[in-house]
């Protein structure tokens, strides 16, 4: 059996992957907006449409997401690296002066992105120190605005 990587082998080489960045949002118990910044997420079926994304344990917006019925994927635009920073903090109130809009399933979206992906939640398995949750696409919206991506430990563009 080989021997496990260690952590910061890992992670570098998981840097070298180029992916797009999201926010993923939804509603607390009390019905409060919440989100966090995420780019382990990807397309997983075509049918039914399924996308996942993976939130850790220890994230405070895991707890939300393990109660909702259902979440935003949030796909940012290149000039919202700003954006992407903020909900990546454990900041309590990430909203706080953002603008979004509430989809009429009463998800918060929010403005300015390639596009947004309402899914209603599927299933959840965990992984490790993580968990997988499983989102069925029931709509969305896209534009032609340039993607926000993460690479090398850094937000950049297609353009850099």
């Amino acid at each position: 059996m080989p021997t496990p990587v260690d952590h910061d082998m890992y992670r570098q080489l998981l840097s070298c992957f180029a992916t797009g960045v999201t926010i993923i949002t939804t509603r607390d118990p009390d019905g409060c907006p919440v989100g966090m910044t995420a780019s382990a997420v990807s397309a997983v079926s075509l049918d039914p449409p399924l996308i996942l994304v993976c939130i850790d344990h220890g994230a405070d917006f895991h707890s939300a997401l393990s109660e909702s019925a259902a979440f935003v994927v949030n796909i940012l635009a290149s000039d919202q690296g700003d954006l992407a920073r903020r909900f990546a903090t454990r900041e309590t109130d990430k909203f706080s002066g953002v603008a979004y809009t509430t989809h009429p399933t009463g998800q918060p979206v929010l403005g300015g992105g390639v596009a947004y992906i309402v899914c209603e939640r599927w299933d959840a398995l965990e992984a490790g120190d993580h968990t997988v949750f499983l989102g069925r696409v029931a709509g969305g919206e896209s534009s032609d605005r340039a993607p926000l991506l993460y690479f090398r430990g850094g937000y950049g563009s297609l353009d850099s």
